[in-house]
């Protein structure tokens, strides 16, 4: 029941003064918790994912959003308040216009704005977009890729063709003669004034059926699982979203459909990590390798690489391949560079031979050849000192 609804800011777990793109992120996120698709047979998340859907509608449009931050749900639902006698304290002397939403068609139609619900009723709306959640390899999200998803969506019912009939009749309302709105003419104030509201016998829409289908219920849609096939592009990053277009919920009254809109969640991947087009990795070296300097393999998204590391290298080095990271995601052709770290590996289990040949060369080296030993020890000796 409607005086059982909770605030939708609540409802999307924002303030009262969020943006725009506040409330969009706070929807894409409740949404994407409580879809059916993530809960099938869960009942509370369907009608939690129907309540943050609903709160979303009417928060993203700025007229919308202004009547509810000023009437609260009168201000949107023409249903609320309804049977109650009017409204709050003053049900006795507003009796007979039910709420404000038909307050404010009186109030309409007084200065020449009649009948714009019912218009609105009528007009071309723009489908739902839909999310799907998408995981993908860390190569996949570099070089882009094709993933076939499915999503749940509103659909044109293919048994009655979208018409919500069951034979194909479709009969004019005879009481509005198919304009979906009637004229009354109601006592204010000691005036009457004449108000378009919409017409209760075919709730605006201009025409009834009497025979209604058995699959959609009269309602012309339906709930439906869609597969396809998208293409995932190139250097897109993790949580992205990207959308395909015309792909979501069908439109009503010829309006366009809405989008498939696609969040990307990447796998860690076990060598590579990225920020932004930039890859690092850590490749490890030897003891000699990185004291007399080599030539060692780096891998790379392309392979493996050859590269010669400096004599004297160590551990925490870094060194860069020009454009082996990832493409630009607005421009495939750029691509970033590879940052890769040296980590020197001290050697474990040494036969007798070989840490006799290792206390040697420490004996014979000097300060020269370990300079940041030389500076410590100096600094110590003279702090102690």
């Amino acid at each position: 029941m409607a005086e059982n609804k909770r605030d939708y800011y609540e409802v999307l777990g924002v303030d009262k003064t969020a943006s725009a793109e506040e409330i969009k992120k706070a929807y894409r996120k409740s949404a994407m918790k409580y879809h059916p698709d993530r809960n099938p047979g869960n009942k509370e998340a369907e009608e939690k994912f129907k309540e943050i859907g609903e709160a979303y509608e009417v928060l993203s449009d700025d007229q919308k959003r202004s009547r509810y931050d000023q009437f609260g749900f009168a201000g949107v639902d023409p249903n609320y308040g309804a049977g109650q006698g009017g409204y709050g304290s003053y049900g006795s002397g507003f009796g007979g216009f039910g709420d404000f939403g038909d307050l404010g068609d009186i109030f309409g139609s007084f200065f020449g704005g009649g009948g714009s619900r019912a218009q609105r009723q009528n007009a071309p709306r723009r489908g739902e977009n839909v999310g799907v959640r998408l995981d993908i390899t860390f190569e996949e999200a570099a070089f882009g890729c094709d993933k076939e998803v499915s999503a749940r969506r509103i659909e044109n019912c293919t048994d009655c063709k979208g018409t919500g009939s069951a034979d194909g009749k479709i009969e004019t309302c005879s009481q509005c003669r198919g304009t979906g709105q009637v004229k009354t003419v109601q006592n204010f104030m000691g005036m009457q004034m004449q108000s378009t509201t919409t017409c209760p016998s075919c709730s605006g829409r201009g025409k009834i059926t009497k025979n209604p289908c058995n699959t959609c219920k009269g309602k012309g849609k339906v709930y439906r699982t869609h597969r396809q096939t998208v293409h995932v592009p190139a250097g897109i990053d993790d949580s992205q979203v990207f959308p395909v277009s015309g792909q979501g919920c069908v439109g009503s009254n010829g309006g366009a459909n809405g989008d498939l809109l696609v969040e990307v969640h990447i796998k860690r991947h076990p060598i590579f990590q990225r920020e932004g087009t930039t890859v690092y990795c850590e490749v490890p070296i030897t003891f000699t390798q990185a004291a007399l300097g080599a030539e060692i393999q780096v891998p790379t998204l392309d392979g493996k690489v050859a590269y010669t590391i400096p004599e004297g290298t160590q551990t925490g080095s870094i060194f860069t391949l020009k454009e082996k990271g990832i493409p630009n995601v607005n421009n495939p052709r750029r691509r970033g560079d590879e940052r890769f770290m040296v980590t020197v590996e001290t050697p474990t289990k040494l036969t007798k031979e070989q840490k006799e040949l290792l206390r040697q060369l420490d004996e014979g080296l000097d300060g020269k050849s370990s300079p940041k030993r030389k500076k410590f020890f100096d600094i110590v000796k003279d702090f102690f000192d």
